[in-house]
């Protein structure tokens, strides 16, 4: 056999080794690519649904303490007081255009218990009361801008 004959044999023999092993570090930085590209995919994924939950909740903590946004000043009917008898049960202080009610509220059912004659609860010094608290709040406030 002459050195030319065993040389393409030992090409041919050697060459797909070759080839495979030039292509195995190829396919496996395009592998690990993928697979950071596809674990930044979830990441983002899971972060855009935090944040998007997080705005549901945030948004409905906020209409829960600040109330619906209609007008309150013409209102007729006015919670006085409200004092609860059990975890579904209650009593309720209520002022319709000067006379004042005790109802008892349960589940699906408003009882009227007593219409007062004379109102039990003077609505005025309750108002007072709130505005007295915002001149307070407002004073400190004034303080603090102040310093």
């Amino acid at each position: 056999m002459s050195l030319a004959m065993l040389r393409a044999l030992l090409l041919l023999l050697l060459a797909p080794g070759m080839v495979r092993a030039a292509q195995e570090p190829a396919a496996a930085a395009v592998g690990a690519a993928s697979s950071g590209s596809l674990l930044g995919q979830l990441l983002q994924l899971g972060l855009g649904l935090a944040v998007v939950v997080g705005l549901i909740f945030g948004l409905g903590y906020l209409m829960r303490r600040v109330g619906p946004l209609a007008p309150q000043g013409g209102q007729h009917i006015k919670l006085v007081s409200s004092l609860p008898l059990g975890p579904r049960d209650r009593l309720l202080l209520v002022d319709v255009g000067g006379t004042q009610m005790l109802l008892g509220t349960s589940p699906g059912r408003i009882n009227t218990l007593h219409v007062f004659e004379q109102p039990v609860a003077d609505l005025s010094a309750a108002a007072a009361g709130n505005s007295d608290f915002a001149r307070k709040l407002q004073a400190m406030l004034k303080r603090g801008a102040g310093s």
